[in-house]
């Protein structure tokens, strides 16, 4: 056992510590994460956001932000892939008490290679298990793939989950990213019937446009969740402001 722990640290494959305690999904053996939480998050707090992971009792972390904000070359997961303990003692302080994660989007993209897209997959996969077996976090799968060709690697890592998210952040003001992400709904909820919850990342003004974005979902049956968010609360009122009524001054 102590030349097995010895091994995984001079091959540098550290990630086993969270792998091994999964099983694989797929053709690209994705480590999978399962969800069938019941109560969910109420806020939406960004990853740079730390005053706000626990603005309420049901606030979640999500990472709905640059790939740079959060994955640089101190970021969790180099972390975890070099057992780096200093760094990963400040993660466990930086998310102490942390009730939610939703499992990092390590951005896909349809120009580049495959295997990039893949590793970024699997990448969110492991900083998921990390949250969940080293906070004690609820982890809600966060479904992100962009293209259909990329659709089973994405989803199959959740097979057996009854709660899933979808950002629509840059999908609602662009017709043909929209067609894209009602696309990614329906092959989603195609191919997971177990689905009874979607949650949303969503900064829209108002939640007209995103229900009916989910529309295919909600039509067979699913409950959508748009949690509150900073940007989100922001654009409201906003909209708010500029569609009251001003009484007039005499």
């Amino acid at each position: 056992m102590k030349r097995y722990k010895n091994l995984i640290n001079l091959l540098n494959l550290n990630y086993l510590h969270y792998a091994n305690k999964s099983v694989s999904k797929g053709s690209m053996d994705i480590p999978a994460i399962c969800c069938n939480a019941e109560i969910f998050p109420d806020f939406i707090a960004l990853y740079s956001e730390t005053g706000l992971y626990h603005k309420t009792d049901r606030t979640a972390v999500g990472f709905f932000q640059y790939d740079d904000d959060f994955d640089g070359k101190d970021g969790l997961w180099w972390a975890i892939y070099y057992n780096d303990e200093k760094r990963l003692a400040y993660f466990k302080e930086r998310f102490k008490g942390v009730k939610y994660v939703i499992v990092p989007d390590y951005s896909e993209l349809g120009d580049i290679h495959k295997i990039e897209n893949d590793y970024r997959l699997f990448r969110g996969s492991i900083v998921g298990l990390w949250f969940m077996f080293e906070i004690g976090a609820v982890v809600l799968p966060n479904i992100t793939f962009p293209t259909i060709e990329s659709c089973e690697s994405a989803i199959k890592r959740y097979e057996g989950s009854s709660v899933v998210l979808f950002s629509t952040k840059g999908h609602m003001d662009d017709p043909e990213e929209n067609k894209r992400l009602r696309e990614n709904i329906r092959l989603t909820v195609d191919k997971m019937p177990e689905i009874k919850t979607i949650l949303a990342y969503d900064i829209c003004s108002t939640n007209d446009a995103t229900f009916d974005t989910f529309s295919y979902a909600t039509q067979k049956g699913i409950k959508i969740i748009i949690p509150d968010n900073t940007l989100k609360t922001r654009n409201m009122e906003m909209y708010r402001e500029r569609h009251t009524p001003r009484k007039a001054v005499v």
